[in-house]
């Protein structure tokens, strides 16, 4: 006597099959809120050659006619070649222009110590060159480690002198 309990083969087919679909597509759903990452080579002398520039974000455009990289979400940027790593709401990085704008709440350290807080950041490549700029009304911020005279002892700084107040 057959069981009563057992589904038809063709049932039990369609059930793997619409299973597996759904575990596709919640797999298709998930994974672009993973964060992505874009990898820009920049021409340099010889000398300087193959140094990456990582950019990571949640969503990744790229426009070959103005040769432009959109990165938005989550924002990381990280250039080893140069000790810079960075935090931004998006980035554009310009490669004819060889220059990239971070905008929304940027952070920027480099080499482990010095730092700029602004609303946008564009860093010119070629020139090693920050230019920040805050929101309407507020500043930009930035804090730079300065080195004792390597291990000197130091003077004592100089007096401050009185604010002049206008007559």
């Amino acid at each position: 006597m057959k069981p009563h309990y057992r589904l038809p083969q063709i049932k039990m087919r369609y059930s793997g099959l619409a299973l597996l679909l759904s575990a596709a597509l919640t797999g298709a759903i998930a994974l672009p809120s993973q964060v992505q990452t874009a990898t820009a080579q920049t021409p340099q002398t010889s000398a300087q050659q193959n140094r990456p520039l990582y950019i990571r974000g949640k969503v990744q455009e790229y426009n070959s006619k103005t040769q432009v990289a959109t990165v938005r979400g989550d924002v990381e940027l990280v250039y080893p070649a140069r000790g810079i790593q960075a935090t931004a709401a998006q980035a554009q990085y310009f490669t004819r222009e060889r220059q990239i704008i971070l905008s929304g709440n940027v952070y920027v350290l480099q080499e482990g110590r010095n730092s700029i807080k602004a609303e946008t950041v564009t860093y010119l490549i070629d020139e090693g060159r920050f230019v920040a700029t805050p929101k309407q009304g507020r500043q930009v911020e930035s804090i730079y480690i300065v080195n004792d005279n390597n291990n000197q002892t130091a003077a004592p700084a100089p007096a401050t002198p009185p604010l002049k107040k206008p007559n």
